[in-house]
């Protein structure tokens, strides 16, 4: 297992802050949800991040899931992070080493996809189909944006099956993403289930919130889907790959992307879920998870108001629904 490192944190400027979900103009799932007040609200912070050309940050009013008229910071941002090199994904070999290659998810673990992981998926998922290498070892991988684009198809065609699908960064270099996320959290009295997958299956957003690099987390991959067509699509050593629609995105904390440590040990920030209520690593400095998290994987305190903490990187989810309002 390869050892990820956490970035130490800097105080930056507010030209790069931290980008916010891509608006889907989703509903709230309770029309009628009332707002509650915090004790401790605290504000979206602009100078957490250091986007430097990546974005461009507006101030613009918008009208929260809940009806509350307010201003959210508008971000329109590149799918590029600064904080980190995107890839490797695939291993062209089935003797490359760890560094060859990204990782993959997989009941709650995180598994290297080294050459060795890809020589063993037929005994790994207990299926003689899968057979991902030539007689010389060499993995099959997409290898043209065509390729990126028909793997990835929900009907992929037999003529992808047992492909390692890599999506390039080169792919998606034009594409930029707009997200607003409130500047003042609106915590509300019922959660709000995610859209697009996950616990709870509702009409909310499919996002859940904004790395301090710009970078999205975004709903769980469909990794069923994946593997039923017999390809594989892994993510890199940050968590994250490429679809060409929504650019290079996450869909696990690895402690990769900018964090920011907390002077008394509780875990470090590492960006902001769409309601504007703070995200953080699910561990503290002492690697303990907290023990009074809600069923949004949420809870207060006097220093950080209410805020998130994100599940286990292996669980291919980050949180499980908000307690606030977003932006529609």
């Amino acid at each position: 297992m390869k050892t990820y490192f956490l970035k130490f944190p800097v105080l930056m400027t507010a030209s790069i802050l931290l980008g916010f979900l891509s608006l889907n103009s989703c509903s709230n799932d309770d029309e009628n949800t009332e707002t509650e007040t915090d004790d401790t609200t605290v504000v979206v912070d602009v100078a957490l991040a250091n986007f430097t050309n990546s974005v461009t940050i507006t101030t613009v009013p918008c009208t929260l899931s809940d009806g509350t008229v307010t201003e959210c910071y508008q971000i329109v941002t590149t799918s590029t992070p600064e904080d980190h090199q995107m890839g490797p994904w695939c291993p062209t070999n089935i003797s490359d080493n760890a560094e060859a290659g990204g990782i993959w998810l997989e009941g709650g673990e995180v598994y290297d996809v080294d050459g060795a992981f890809i020589e063993n998926m037929a005994t790994f998922y207990n299926d003689e189909t899968w057979l991902m290498y030539d007689a010389n070892g060499d993995i099959f991988v997409t290898e043209t944006e065509d390729d990126c684009a028909n793997a990835a198809n929900p009907n992929v065609g037999e003529e992808y099956e047992n492909f390692c699908v890599e999506c390039l960064p080169s792919y998606v270099a034009d594409l930029t993403q707009t997200y607003l996320i409130p500047i003042t959290p609106v915590k509300v009295s019922s959660s709000i289930s995610f859209g697009g997958g996950g616990p709870g299956g509702g009409n909310g957003p499919s996002q859940r919130g904004i790395a301090f690099n710009g970078i999205v987390f975004d709903a769980p991959a469909p990794t069923d889907a994946i593997l039923g067509a017999y390809t594989l699509a892994p993510f890199d050593d940050a968590g994250g790959h490429i679809n060409l629609n929504a650019g290079y995105h996450y869909h696990a904390a690895t402690g990769v992307s900018t964090q920011i440590i907390q002077e008394d040990g509780h875990a470090s920030m590492i960006g902001y879920a769409l309601d504007g209520h703070g995200l953080y690593a699910q561990l503290d400095a002492n690697g303990d998870e907290p023990t009074d998290l809600d069923s949004c994987r949420g809870h207060e305190d006097d220093t950080r108001g209410y805020h998130y903490h994100v599940d286990a990187a292996g669980a291919n989810n980050f949180i499980n629904c908000l307690n606030g309002a977003y932006a529609n």
